[in-house]
This record gives C-alpha cells, sequence and structure tokens, in this order.
C-alpha cells in the first residue's frame, strides 16, 4: 500500500485545506450567534450574498491549491511577517462580530473589505501566466459581491453619498513576493468569507 510520500500534492493540499476549514469552522461554531440581532434584511438579498459567498470560496480555494502544489506556497502563517513587511492591510468586521451584529455597520464594513481585497488582487496582476486567470475570475466575483452590498446599503439609505476610492496598493519588487501576497489574500478574503456566510445564514433563518 502507498504511504503518505507518494500522496499528489493537490491530494495533500485537499487534506490541508479541509483540516484548516475544519479548525475555523470549529472555532466559529463556538461562538454562537445572538438570537437577539436577527435583522430585517431582505431574503432575495442574503440568498443571492451566499450564492456569491459560495462562489468566491470555490476560486479562492483553487488559488490557493495551485501555488501550494506549483510553488509550495501552502502555509499562510508563516508568511504573515512578510506581508506586514509589505503593508498587506486586513479588513475590520467587528460589527459583524456574533456579540454586536449590526446591519448597517456590518454591511459597511464587509463592502469596504471587499472593495480592499478587490484592489489587493488588481494588484497581483501579472502573478504568472498559470495563475492570472484565476485571479482575474476572483477579482470579477469579489467585485460583483461588493456591488451588491453596495446596492443593498443604498436601498436601506444607509450608503455613502460618495463610493469609497482605493487606496495606495502594494507594489512588488519580486515574483515570490507577488505569489506570496496572493496566498495571504487568499487566506484572508476566506476568513473573511466564513464569518460572512455564517450571518448570512443566520439571517436566513
Amino acid at each position: 500500500m502507498a504511504g503518505p510520500a507518494a500522496q499528489s500534492p493537490t491530494k495533500l493540499m485537499a487534506l490541508q485545506l479541509l483540516l484548516w476549514h475544519s479548525a475555523f469552522w470549529t472555532g466559529q461554531e463556538a461562538v454562537p450567534l445572538d438570537p437577539a440581532s436577527s435583522l430585517p434584511v431582505p431574503q432575495s438579498f442574503v440568498l443571492k450574498c451566499l450564492e456569491q459567498v459560495r462562489k468566491i470560496q470555490a476560486q479562492g480555494s483553487v488559488l490557493q491549491e495551485k501555488l501550494c502544489a506549483t510553488y509550495q506556497l501552502c502555509h499562510p502563517e508563516e508568511l504573515a511577517l512578510l506581508g506586514h513587511s509589505l503593508g498587506i492591510p486586513q479588513a475590520p468586521l467587528s460589527n459583524c462580530s456574533s456579540q454586536g451584529l449590526q446591519l448597517t455597520g456590518c454591511l459597511s464594513q464587509l463592502q469596504s473589505g471587499l472593495f480592499l481585497y478587490q484592489g489587493l488582487l488588481q494588484a497581483l496582476a501579472g502573478i504568472s501566466p498559470e495563475l492570472s486567470p484565476t485571479v482575474d475570475m476572483l477579482q470579477l466575483d469579489v467585485a460583483n459581491f461588493a456591488t451588491t452590498v453596495w446596492q443593498q446599503m443604498e436601498d436601506l439609505g444607509v450608503a455613502p453619498a460618495v463610493q469609497p476610492t482605493q487606496g495606495t496598493m502594494p507594489t512588488f519588487t519580486s515574483a515570490f513576493q507577488r505569489r506570496a501576497v496572493g496566498v495571504l489574500v487568499a487566506s484572508r478574503l476566506q476568513r473573511l468569507l466564513e464569518l460572512v456566510y455564517r450571518v448570512l445564514r443566520h439571517l436566513a433563518e
């Protein structure tokens, strides 16, 4: 029988992703959402968002798998210091937390976070010939999700008068930096989506 060393990199990556998602989901489930935080949001909006979240999660997983299998960049936590030195920001979602879910604040932070990751994905343009189509598709999906959230904010009358503008994005001096940041962006985007998915499921109940 073939031992672990004989397993393909793709299978190993799939197992790593499964374990990572399982650990993250278990940690999130340990702190249930407050039932009193139910908010009157249109079910059509919630269902559309759930569909878009699943699509982005699938594309993000594909990007992570390719970066691991092709460039052996499999562990985002090992690249955190590089991300900090390059000034890679993270999206705050305190208003979407289980302890203080606020519809308008959560939507605003979610839209800003999606806008941030859209810009970071755009900064990854030219990451490599084999990865560029996946990054481009992921950027498009994130942009569409951000538009959905913005439109809902307009419907609720809580959207700012002017859409936010993209801040200064990082520049990269090597192909390695671009690919390493690709791992970080994909990982952080997945964590954001895990929380958003859980909030949406809560609102759909």
